[in-house]
């Protein structure tokens, strides 16, 4: 049965069509066309699919859509609505934190989230905080010298 869901993605009031057992990972995917947001494992443990659900990262393959009904949903577009990259981005880029980039969105939107909860996150509180996101690649050094290099960033 297909309803309508009202939510606000990315700061913008939408309104999009889904069925009752779709997750919130294929209707953003399918109506919004957000692409950050990716299904790898499609049982929660990767972090590939992690959305920020008013203001808390949620892994999104495992979130019915109809769930998120007049909730506030942010992907990764929302780090840089003016094509300015963000600087948990930038010190992506510039720690090469990265190599298929595969799970990137989801590793910068919960950078974001234990940056907003910790603005100086130690390497080990970075690691346990990071714990829900995997990098096939083997990235993880480089991912956590990006996230102490944004924790400066963003502290200013």
């Amino acid at each position: 049965m297909t309803t309508t869901l009202s939510l606000t993605v990315n700061g913008r009031a939408e309104a999009i069509e889904v069925e009752g057992d779709e997750t919130l990972l294929d209707a953003l995917r399918r109506e919004l066309l957000l692409t950050s947001v990716r299904e790898a494992c499609g049982i929660g443990v990767c972090g590939s699919c992690t959305v920020m659900l008013d203001g808390k990262t949620v892994s999104s393959c495992l979130l019915l859509a109809p769930l998120a009904e007049g909730r506030s949903v942010e992907t990764v577009e929302s780090l840089s609505p003016d094509g300015e990259l963000h600087p948990i981005q930038q010190a992506f880029v510039d720690h090469t934190a990265f190599q298929c980039s595969f799970c990137t969105p989801g590793f910068l939107l919960a950078t974001k989230a234990l940056l907003d909860e910790n603005p100086a996150p130690s390497p080990d509180e970075v690691r346990h905080y990071l714990a829900g996101n995997l990098c096939r690649c083997g990235s993880y050094t480089h991912i956590e010298a990006a996230v102490l290099d944004a924790a400066e960033r963003v502290r200013g």
